[in-house]
């Protein structure tokens, strides 16, 4: 398949940032994270997210694009300016439209949301944003987008459209497609690199090799349909050919030059293509408005008599323009609330090159997306509302007459007042511009009025127009001095069309050369009745010999009707020989009747048969009129009775005759009446009954759309919820994989202290299986060694403070139960969680530690001197056994004082103070302090002190043990 990307020329972007809407529905989270994630975070540009969403639904939908780019990703707000970079989402229950600079929301009246919420916002894209804007269609259902890629395109913007085969619901994608609306129909993933890499959505432009094939292919389908485009803008055509190219999946124009001279489809495709139906009703509103109120205003009140008004739509596409001008024309002429005074007739032709955006105009069907364009109050008063979209009202139809007609070789209208044709000559070379303005003058009457687009002009035609409103283009035609004359040129003469021309009529008979054949023919023409050959519904297919005196053209619209043509006196009997010799196939024939002609009264006997049929199929009729040679062959009753005075027996027999027939008459009348009655009260049952159908069909029409819409906005729920769901089952993979490398065995518990959900490391204190997941705690046995858990959980529950206990199990393993309460993220207590931390090791340091106090505690037992541990605040935290024997005192009154207060303050020396707080402070010692003392069984003696810092435990770090040497010798 041929890349899409490289089938686009890289034309420098337009002047300014690029502002790219991006339409989804049904389907259309999981692109959207997809195009997003392939945007650079650095492009520039603006975006739109238009997704369809349910309105009384909160939406995910930023916080899960947020996580597909780099950009900035926010909900829009109403007046928030369009930054770069920045990804702007639709609101539920909100429209989302621009201005040049900033984002407009307008909330939704009514529970249902604006069924089409992405036409709305492109609209205002192409409107405010021109060439910058660019639409982008997603996955979705219906056909929400098409109207506004339609305004974009329409503005010189450029669409993208998903390829309908990889969107998870084509309606959108194949909608836009088939409407013609799509620039450029490519994957998502190709997406970006068409909006990063500078593209024009005009295409390239045509190189040397290029434009002659393109030349090639119009000459072929000048000659395949009757049509020339060799003049049209060469831009133009070219994009146009290049989107054929893309849609065949074609390398080069070349391929496609021989796929067009073997495909007269194909033919019939391009043609289409190259003829450009952008239209919209009343575009340009303030131009309609002068329309109104300066030009047909004023044209209507000088009509006089039974002067037409007579207007002439060129190129009229489908029809919303052509309408729109008969609107305005309806509203001058019937003003709502006004009594309706005399007015001239109108005549409005509307013509195009396009036989089928006629039939669609002819139609008068549009979308429901033409309500933005027509106003509610017009919508009401000229549009019916049906089933998918709106009718035009018959009275407005029947305003217009729509013809197909090539405005550029064919002969113009006549006599038009006012002349609209807008947006046709952009399309067109100069010279056909040149050609085209000379002829509306021609159509024009003397002060008529021609109606362009702001974007076109007359040219260098100012001596045949003079300029009646600058801003809208309105020229008023200026009479000349030489008579008007049509122009002409030889080189639009028309080609015969393979597509459009009618089946070939049956071939000529060849000329007869045989004796007997001219013999027959002679004396056919010279003797033989004067016949017509018609068809079974009587249209005229022959005419032999002099059928003057018999035949005459019908008054009024021109007819080959041999009943309408048929002269007084034969009508009545030459229908009924018609009709009967079409039903019954059986010869027909008439008693003389009389015809008047030319100031006398002939006799004339008609016959009808059934002839063979044509080289179509078509069964033909022979009628021949056929005069008696003689008065005596005509038949008595048939000749007036000219005596005064009948015989009595004819007379009554006459009376008879004609009462009989009253009678007859009477009888058939009123059975009529009473038959037309019976048909009335059916027709009336009907029309009730259509009437009950059609509410039915309205309010199954709008149930239909909303639950179109509810089908839709479920769908996006769905998928918001799937990838909520997904991020759920990723946090519970990471909660589980953390809980299970930490080796902590946890027990979630509900209010009811049931379990919820517990880790493999539980098992270790609590038999648990996964059954066990919604069963009471109460019902599992433990391994902990005389120990119940319950009831400390319950309190956890009641007073809302966390317990720590320590618990050993039935195989002497350690652990430090922590139970705390449950808080969800509302902060709402929703049960207890419980975990078991392994304190083996704590345990047996703890243990290690005991064991070697113990044995510390011996040895200083058996030291003969006495002994203090002091802590950093001078504290006594233990004495041995040779100090209580030395000074007689207990362990509480010596444990947990300070020095200075044992022994009747006998150590409470300043000296002794300021060397145990050096010690401290600078990890010192001393040895060979002597403190005087009176011991009680020997007298004064002198006590050597000596003190060391040693290294203490965790809760008291620095300690110093102060030895003590009682001397003797001073005894």
């Amino acid at each position: 398949m041929r890349d899409p990307v490289s089938d686009i020329a890289q034309h420098p972007r337009p002047q300014g940032r690029l502002l790219v809407g991006l339409g989804a529905s049904a389907g259309g989270l999981e692109v959207l994270q997809r195009f997003l994630s392939l945007m650079p975070s650095d492009s520039g540009m603006s975006f739109l997210v238009i997704q369809h969403l349910a309105p009384t639904t909160p939406s995910l939908l930023t916080e899960i694009l947020a996580r597909s780019t780099g950009m900035r990703v926010v909900e829009a707000s109403h007046g928030a300016p369009l930054d770069a970079d920045t990804v702007y989402v639709i609101p539920p229950h909100y429209g989302l439209s621009v201005t040049a600079d900033a984002l407009v929301l307008t909330r939704y009246e009514g529970e249902r949301g604006h069924p089409l919420p992405i036409d709305a916002c492109f609209a205002s894209m192409a409107e405010h944003h021109g060439t910058r804007a660019v639409g982008v269609i997603l996955s979705g259902t219906g056909a929400d987008g098409t109207a506004g890629c339609r305004a974009i395109l329409d503005h010189g913007g450029r669409t993208l459209v998903q390829w309908p085969e990889e969107a998870t619901y084509s309606g959108m994608p194949d909608s836009a497609i088939q409407a013609g609306n799509a620039s450029h129909v490519m994957s998502v993933e190709q997406m970006p690199g068409v909006l990063t890499g500078g593209t024009d959505p005009d295409g390239p432009a045509p190189s040397t090799t290029q434009g002659d094939a393109i030349e090639q292919i119009l000459l072929h389908l000048r000659t395949m349909t009757g049509h020339d485009f060799t003049q049209y803008k060469k831009s133009t055509i070219a994009r146009r050919i290049e989107r054929r190219l893309q849609i065949m999946h074609l390398a080069s124009q070349d391929d496609y030059l021989r796929l067009l001279q073997g495909s007269a489809e194909e033919c019939k495709s391009l043609f289409s293509e190259l003829l450009i139906n952008v239209t919209q009703f009343f575009r340009d509103p303030a131009a309609f408005t002068v329309m109104q109120r300066q030009i047909l205003q004023p044209m209507i009140d000088a009509k006089a008599g039974d002067e037409p008004l007579r207007v002439w739509i060129a190129g009229c596409a489908t029809g919303e323009e052509a309408y729109s001008v008969a609107i305005v024309l309806h509203e001058l002429l019937h003003p709502q609330g006004q009594a309706a005074g005399v007015a001239p007739g109108i005549q409005v032709f509307a013509t195009d090159l396009d036989a089928d955006a006629i039939s669609i105009a002819r139609a008068g069907f549009y979308p429901l997306s033409v309500a933005r364009d027509v106003g509610a109050e017009r919508l009401e008063r000229y549009f019916s509302r049906v089933e998918g979209g709106y009718r035009v009202k018959k009275e407005i139809r029947e305003m217009i007459v729509f013809a197909v007609q090539n405005v550029i070789k064919d002969p113009p209208f006549t006599r038009i007042d006012l002349l609209c044709c807008r947006n046709l000559m952009i399309y067109l070379g100069h010279a056909l511009q040149n050609r085209l303005i000379p002829t509306f003058h021609y159509a024009l009457k003397p002060d008529g009025v021609l109606f362009l687009s702001p974007s076109e002009s007359i040219g260098g035609h100012a001596t045949l127009f003079t300029p009646l409103q600058r801003k809208w283009k309105f020229y008023r035609a200026v009479k000349t001095r030489t008579p008007k004359s049509m122009p002409m040129d030889s080189t639009l003469s028309w080609l015969p069309s393979p597509i459009s021309r009618p089946p070939d009529r049956p071939a000529t008979m060849t000329k007869e050369t045989n004796i007997a054949e001219l013999t027959r023919r002679a004396l056919l023409q010279d003797f033989g009745p004067a016949s017509v050959v018609t068809d079974l519904t009587g249209n005229i297919l022959y005419v032999h010999g002099d059928t003057g005196r018999y035949l005459r053209p019908a008054p009024g619209q021109p007819s080959l009707n041999v009943v309408e043509m048929a002269r007084e006196g034969l009508q009545l009997d030459l229908r009924s020989a018609v009709q009967r010799a079409a039903l019954s196939a059986e010869p027909t024939a008439t008693r003389p009747l009389p015809v008047s002609g030319d100031g006398a009264t002939r006799w004339v006997s008609l016959s009808v048969r059934r002839m063979g049929n044509t080289a179509q199929g078509e069964q033909m009729l022979l009628i021949t009129f056929q005069e008696p040679a003689s008065g005596a062959d005509i038949l008595p009753d048939a000749v007036p009775d000219t005596d005064a005075h009948l015989a009595p027996d004819r007379v009554r027999l006459l009376e008879h005759d004609l009462a009989y027939t009253r009678e007859n008459l009477q009888a058939t009348i009123d059975e009529l009446q009473h038959l037309n009655e019976e048909l009335g009260a059916a027709n009336e049952e009907m029309q009730s009954t259509n009437e009950e159908l059609q509410s039915s069909n309205e309010e199954l029409e709008t149930s239909r759309e909303e639950l179109q819409s509810v089908n839709e906005e479920l769908v996006t729920v769905n998928a918001e919820l799937q990838t909520k769901i997904e991020q759920l089952g990723d946090m519970q993979n990471d909660m589980k994989n953390l809980l299970d490398s930490i080796n902590i065995g946890t027990i979630f518990l509900d209010t009811k202290l049931i379990i919820r959900r517990f880790t493999r490391d539980a098992v270790k204190i609590y038999r648990l299986i996964p059954k066990d997941v919604g069963r009471p705690l109460a019902d599992i046995s433990s391994y902990i060694h005389s120990m119940d858990l319950l009831v400390p959980a319950q309190e956890v529950l009641d007073m809302l403070i966390p317990q720590e206990i320590e618990l050993c199990t039935v195989s002497g393993n350690w652990f430090l139960a922590r139970l705390a309460p449950y808080r969800t993220l509302d902060n709402v207590i929703d049960g207890v969680v419980m975990t078991f931390h392994d304190i083996n090791s704590r345990i047996a340091n703890q243990k290690a530690v005991q064991a070697a106090r113990e044995l510390a505690e011996a040895i200083v037992d058996t030291v003969i001197e006495p002994l203090l541990v002091l802590d950093e605040d001078l504290c006594v935290v233990s004495a041995s056994r040779s100090y209580y024997r030395t000074f007689p005192t207990t362990e509480p009154l010596t444990t947990g004082r300070t020095l200075f207060e044992l022994n009747n303050r006998l150590w409470d020396i300043p000296a002794l103070r300021q060397k145990l707080g050096t010690l401290l402070e600078n990890d010192t010692s001393f040895d060979g302090f002597v403190v005087e003392h009176e011991l009680t069984d020997a007298g004064p003696r002198a006590i050597t002190l000596n003190a060391r810092r040693v290294v203490g435990d965790a809760t008291r770090p620095h300690l110093i043990l102060l030895a003590m040497q009682p001397d003797t010798s001073h005894a």
